[in-house]
């Protein structure tokens, strides 16, 4: 017979073996981070006042700022991995939306930026619309209002009039410089439009991600470069002559008041974070990546959230469009090309299951970090580029391994350590 002691010490001791676990679970995405940081420290050259300079704040700056835009398109692709998807895609739409910015800030005349922006645009408020009249719709139903007569009808004509209104503004200002506030809806908008496209191909025509984002890429990369009207071998819109102090004041924007494009990044993690863990959109995206089949017997609209997944995947990519506009001043139509990859190393080496299902946001930080704060190691160690990259290989196939190898062993490693302490 137990006493009563021990009846009341079992459950403290059990919760506390449970955040023990759960503390461990969640830093385990930060391990390799810790150890890369800790072997950097150690093997650091020092300046010539002694000072580690792995360790100077102006050394870390540098990596958040290399790691920034790779970083945002990795968010988005976090949350096309986490659908059981893949989007090779988004290096394009950045390169695409890199010369739609230099475009539409630097050029006088009516062009193929402004038709191109009408049109993604013109689609995307009305998607956008349309999805916020659904969602405001649901709310008054759940409050107990009446249906309204002819809903679709009605929200149709509104979604139509919002987006009629927004190529109006497009096109109002098409023969002249456009305002720089439009230019940062603008372009991320054509990024979510192309992005929604991709999730309304792979669900509706049931084909593989993989084939219709690698068309979208190869598609989109033609485009850009239709758009640059460029006949060089770089295909690229430079502001040169034609600055203006748009460009300037959104370098200053995005580059002065913000010194490290890094806090940009880490700004977007943490709302994307937000939404995937407190809210019930992350939590669908992690049902549909976990047991497609299941979600759809529970009624949930699987081609809808796979759509907005690669849409906030597309937005996120235009996006990083407009900071290397900013940063570098000019648009590229192939500045993004191999991003694709880097971003999806960067999620996997970060924990997430391409198999879909599993995956946090912190963890694609986690892996952003490690692959800037490797390069930086190797570069201040005086390391040959091409060594890099096979060690970044390395780090790959074991991160994927480790994924792949039996999680049974892994998590009985983990508990025993919890019943040690």
């Amino acid at each position: 017979m137990l006493h009563a002691r021990d009846q009341i010490a079992e459950p403290v001791t059990t919760a506390r073996q449970r955040r023990l676990s759960a503390l461990l679970t969640y830093l385990k995405y930060y391990l390799g981070l810790i150890v890369l940081l800790v072997v950097g420290a150690f093997t650091s050259p020092h300046a010539a006042d002694g000072s580690n300079i792995f360790l100077s704040s102006a050394n870390i700056s540098d990596v958040f700022r290399q790691v920034a835009n790779v970083g945002v398109i990795s968010i988005g692709m976090t949350l096309v991995i986490i659908t059981a998807g893949i989007d090779l895609s988004v290096g394009a739409i950045m390169g695409l939306g890199s010369v739609l910015t230099a475009m539409l800030l630097t050029t006088d005349a009516w062009n193929r930026a402004v038709s191109a922006s009408i049109i993604l645009n013109a689609i995307a408020v009305f998607a956008i619309a349309l999805a916020a009249m659904n969602v405001v719709r649901g709310f008054r139903r759940a409050r107990g209002a009446p249906a309204t007569q002819a809903p679709l009808t009605m929200d149709l004509g509104i979604a139509l009039v919002v987006a009629a209104f927004a190529c109006a503004y497009i096109a109002l200002h098409g023969g002249h410089r456009m305002p720089l506030i439009a230019v940062l809806w603008i372009v991320p908008l054509a990024g979510f439009t192309l992005g929604a496209l991709n999730g309304w191909i792979i669900t509706r025509g049931r084909m593989q991600p993989f084939i219709v984002t690698l068309a979208a890429m190869v598609g989109v990369l033609g485009a850009a470069r239709l758009i640059a009207g460029q006949d060089t071998a770089v295909y690229s819109i430079y502001s040169g002559s034609n600055a203006t102090t748009d460009i300037e004041a959104l370098r200053a924007l995005l580059f002065d008041i913000v010194p490290v494009p890094g806090l940009f990044f880490l700004a977007i993690a943490l709302v994307v974070g937000f939404v995937m863990n407190r809210t019930i959109f992350g939590k669908y995206l992690y049902a549909i990546g976990g047991n497609e089949k299941c979600a759809v017997v529970s009624g949930l609209n699987v081609g809808r959230h796979k759509m907005a997944a690669y849409a906030i995947s597309g937005m996120l990519s235009a996006l990083v469009g407009v900071l290397y506009a900013a940063q570098y001043r000019q648009g590229k139509a192939d500045a993004g090309m191999g991003w694709e990859l880097d971003a999806i190393a960067a999620v996997v080496i970060g924990g997430t299951s391409l198999s879909g299902g599993v995956g946090r946001v912190s963890g694609t930080v986690a892996g952003v970090l490690i692959f800037g704060f490797l390069s930086n190691i190797l570069l201040l160690n005086s390391i040959d580029s091409n060594t890099q990259l096979v060690l970044k290989g390395l780090i790959i196939v074991i991160a994927v391994f480790l994924q792949q190898t039996d999680v049974g062993r892994r998590r009985g490693w983990l508990k025993r350590l919890v019943r040690r302490s």
